[in-house]
Formats: C-alpha cells, structure tokens, sequence
C-alpha cells in the first residue's frame, strides 16, 4: 500500500524560509567534514550544510543554484518531524511566486522543486530521509494569505501588500480575483530597512548592531538595547514605514480609498509605526509571517478535495 501524499506549503522567502509551523533565515554554509553540532545541519550529496544562519546572497532567479532547493529539503523535514509524519513521505509541495512574474517563472520553478518526481535521500539533525517530490502546486504570493480573510473578501476591491525581505509585492483583488495590471513588485523590503537602520546606527553612535538586535527592537521585545539606538530605531522605521506607503501610492493603489492588507516579515513594522494620521482607508495587519505558506497548503487542500469529488 502506498503511502498518503502529504501537503506541505514552503514560502521561499530571501531573507527567511517558512513553512506552516517554521521560519528560519536563509543562510546556507557548506562544510566538507561534519561540524561539531547536528542542529540544523544538512547532509546531501556528501556534504554538511548549517542551515538558517544569517541570509542568502540577494537570487532574483532561485532556480540558479541549488541552495534553495537544499533549503526546501530542510524546510520538509522540519515539517514532517513536526507532524510526527514519519521520514518516508510523498510530498505535494505547495509554494509561491510573484505575481508579477507568475506566468515566466513558474515551469522552470516547478520543475526545480520536483526533480522529476524521484526519491531523493538526505539526512536532518542526524535524521535519515528518503521523500518523494511528486508534486508541486504554485501560487500568486500574498493572493493565498489574503484568502484566509473571509470577511475582506466581500469587499470589491483589497489591496495586498506582501512585505518580504527583499521586495514588497503589491496586487489589487476586484471581488476576490488579483487584478494582473495592478501588480508591481518594489524593490523595498525589510532588508532595506535594516540596511539602512544599521548604518544610521554606525554613523551616529558607532555602534556596530546585528539585524538580529534591530528586528528584536521593532519587533517590541528587546530591553538590553542602547537607548540612544531604539531612538534611531524608532525613527528610521517611521521613515521607511512613509517611504512604503509613499511608494504603494505611487505604483497607483490608494490605501486611503479601499482596504489594505499588509503581511509578510515586515507588517509587524506597520502594526507599531503606520499611525492614524497616515490616513489609511482600512489597514488589516497580519503578522504571521508564515501565513502566506499556511495559505498555500488550505488551497492545495480545497483543490485536492474538489478533484476526488
């Protein structure tokens, strides 16, 4: 008998990786001899990779070297020790793209993710795999994670902003369907943020900070912090949060005259700093950062279902 397909949604993110129940960075360091712990190490085709320290090189094709895909590996077996799922498992993977590029990139992306649907062995945290890749589902980015809100989708037009690492992509939904001529995809995300509080610390204190430490702040929950870098903190992320907002007008989407919805890495940074005097329209904040990859497995679920009707 053969095993159940298991639906597992990834967001492949440039700064972080996320998963229904995971977000990890990025980061991948390859290592030819086994490093002296197994937490979150991977070991595939020979090699040991420590996964989710720091981020990625900035790859606007992800398909172009294999980190990615050895990052979903990791990615999956986090999820199937998560679910007690056993480390022989068919998977149908449930993943995104931008919209704005949806329709180019998503056969060579399928086609990266799925190896051609064979097994591949691999070993997490010590943990022997061996998972099937048999299919893999693609999905408008922040389009699935708009959908777990019922009550805007009565609404005849929403703006979706997704707030990732890198870019911020914008799309409007007329009853409940992305409108294609709408989409923009800014080159505006968190890590110009950080970037850019870093160096306003660097300049004005001397103080070398972490992204780490900086998020910690924004994010309300650092107290052994300089006070005089919160002040820079707090201020550029004001700064950025109108240069955001600006930009979103800008690309035509008006958040003062329909409902908004921020998600994504950086919609915590929205929650504590877009204020009443911004003007916007109805802003939903949902700062979950691993909703768009629930979303992605509930309409893999739907669709799933609907087929064996």
């Amino acid at each position: 008998m053969s095993e159940p397909i298991i639906i597992i949604g990834v967001d492949h993110g440039y700064a972080a990786m996320k998963t229904a129940h995971f977000s990890f960075h990025t980061g991948l360091v390859a290592h030819e001899h086994e490093p002296y712990t197994l937490n979150n190490v991977l070991e595939y085709g020979g090699k040991y990779y420590v996964v989710g320290s720091g981020r990625q090189p900035l790859q606007k094709d992800k398909t172009q070297t294999e980190d990615y895909y050895l990052l979903t590996l990791a990615a999956i077996a986090k999820e199937l020790a998560y679910r007690n799922a056993g480390t022989a498992a068919d998977i149908h993977l449930a993943a995104g793209l931008p919209l704005t590029s949806f329709g180019r990139d998503k056969k060579a992306f399928r086609d990266y993710l799925c190896r051609g649907g064979k097994p591949v062995s691999f070993r997490y945290e010590g943990q022997d795999y061996v998972i099937t890749i048999s299919k893999v589902s693609l999905y408008p980015q922040g389009y699935a994670a708009a959908l777990t809100q019922g009550s805007l989708l009565d609404e005849p037009s929403v703006i979706v902003a997704d707030i990732g690492g890198w870019t911020v992509d914008l799309m409007r939904l007329d009853n409940r369907i992305p409108n294609a001529a709408t989409c923009r995809s800014l080159e505006l995300g968190m890590i110009r943020c950080l970037d850019e509080i870093s160096e306003q610390i660097r300049r004005g204190l001397g103080l070398s900070m972490t992204a780490a430490q900086i998020e910690s702040v924004l994010r309300g929950d650092a107290s052994h912090v300089n006070e005089d870098a919160k002040k820079i903190i707090y201020q550029e992320a004001e700064r950025y949060t109108k240069r955001l907002l600006s930009a979103i007008a800008e690309s035509g989407l008006d958040v003062r005259a329909m409902p908004a919805v921020f998600l994504g890495g950086g919609a915590t940074l929205l929650k504590h700093h877009a204020s009443a005097a911004d003007g916007l329209c109805r802003p939903i904040i949902l700062d979950d950062v691993c909703l768009n990859a629930k979303g992605y497995e509930r309409l893999t679920e739907r669709m799933s279902q609907k087929h064996e009707q």
